[in-house]
């Protein structure tokens, strides 16, 4: 197969990660109402005339998540030509185009509803963590998609029963974590502390709002989870797998890194831009816990005798 695919696939999932962060910094910059309480529009403009930080910020947001989903569209329709039906591939692209579109759903769910800028309700909250859930899920579906039309096998979880437990145990430990941080974030944008003291008065106080309140099980849950994460994921691969092991010892030392970069987030008092970087690493230990997964619970290899050219739709 021509590496053309692969290298597509690849980069439709790097282009989504950076569309992530994006929205991150629209978050965190409280830029998310820029575009007011309008959905595709932008203040009931296709584009809006004379726009304010805000606005430009939150509509090149929208902009970028377009050509996200154009990329994913286009990455289902090269898929579908070059492989074989019933390919395992075919199935992460079409998971990659369900994920996309649900997310679209809840960014626009969360304007719509009007549950930006300075909102502070818990439906805003859920609407955050439900955000990161989908964010991941669409993340983990390209992961597998560019794992899988770069000749990864299937997923075959009844080969090592023991081991795919063990990894759908850290991957909930996972995505906890990143729901507790997003409201955790959620928090520091909204209530944002001028000094430790403060910002560990307004965790502690009972009349404190409820988001800062939450905000303490995040640490708990992440180093929980890192914990487990860094004696477990480097045992999961088998002797003779050497990418496995190599993963295992990439995820080890990307949880270590996240752990470290929660701490300078807290003893920075959350600055946007540290924020953001954990935000990243974040993303980048959930990809390689995922080809981890993919890697150690994967069929043996076998070539698709029916695998078309893969020439561009």
């Amino acid at each position: 197969m021509s590496p053309a695919l692969p290298r597509f696939a690849w980069s439709v999932l790097a282009y989504n990660l950076a569309v992530i962060l994006w929205g991150a910094y629209v978050r965190a910059s409280g830029s998310g109402a820029g575009c007011g309480a309008h959905w595709p529009l932008c203040n009931g403009e296709v584009i809006p005339r004379a726009p304010s930080l805000a606005t430009l910020i939150e509509y090149s947001h929208r902009l970028t998540s377009g050509v996200a989903l154009i990329g994913v569209v286009w990455l289902l329709a090269w898929t579908r030509r070059a492989m074989p039906p019933g390919h395992h591939a075919r199935l992460g692209a079409w998971l990659s185009v369900f994920f996309i579109l649900t997310e679209a759903a809840v960014g626009a769910g969360l304007v719509l509803f009007e549950l930006v800028a300075d909102n502070a309700t818990m439906a805003r909250a859920m609407f955050m963590a439900a955000h990161l859930v989908n964010t991941f899920l669409l993340v983990a579906a390209l992961t597998l998609t560019a794992t899988w039309v770069s000749g990864g096998g299937p997923v075959t979880p009844r080969q090592r029963p023991a081991a795919a437990l063990i990894w759908s145990a850290l991957a909930v430990g996972l995505i906890l974590s990143g729901m507790s941080g997003a409201i955790a974030a959620l928090g520091d944008t909204l209530y944002p502390a001028t000094t430790h003291a403060e910002g560990l008065a307004q965790t502690l106080s009972p009349t404190s709002h409820v988001l800062l309140r939450l905000r303490a099980l995040h640490p708990v849950i992440a180093v929980s989870a890192g914990v487990f994460l860094m004696l477990i994921a480097p045992r999961l691969a088998t002797n003779d797998d050497t990418r496995g092991a190599r993963l295992g010892r990439v995820v080890l030392l990307l949880a270590a890194v996240q752990m470290l970069g929660g701490l300078v987030n807290v003893l920075l008092l959350a600055p946007v831009w540290m924020q953001i970087v954990h935000l990243l690493v974040a993303d980048l230990l959930w990809i390689a816990f995922v080809l981890l997964g993919a890697t150690t619970l994967a069929a043996p290899h076998r070539a698709s005798p029916g695998t078309h050219a893969s020439s561009q739709p």
